[in-house]
């Protein structure tokens, strides 16, 4: 036996309105409803803290989502650009270079090839 279907968004405001209005108490709300009375207190807690959209389970603000998306690719592409920089400063420095006797026997083998 699953979990029942979760309701709908304007049936848990209309009823967290009318516990909250004193119209029905929360145990009521609960039995008429099916859920259990930690549900109803969840869902008001909810309603007070974010209003509908709390209610609705969004959870995350997709504006800010992006916005937070947007800045780590441009500390990524930042990151990305400084490393380029580097290796290009590491592969002209003179200790990337061969120098003295395994340059000359590279060089010997590459001109013996041709």
């Amino acid at each position: 036996m699953g979990r029942p279907p979760a309701l709908p968004v304007e049936d848990k405001v209309w009823i967290v309105l009318q516990v909250l209005a004193g119209s029905m108490s929360a145990a009521e709300a609960a039995r008429r409803n099916s859920v259990s009375g930690q549900t109803i207190s969840t869902w008001k807690r909810q309603f007070v803290e974010g209003g509908t959209a709390a209610l609705a389970g969004d959870r995350h603000d997709p504006l800010r989502h992006v916005q937070q998306l947007t800045r780590e690719v441009r500390q990524l592409k930042t990151a990305l650009g400084e490393a380029h920089v580097e290796i290009r400063k590491l592969r002209r420095s003179p200790a990337h270079r061969r120098t003295g006797r395994a340059a000359r026997t590279a060089r010997a083998a590459r001109t013996a090839r041709k």
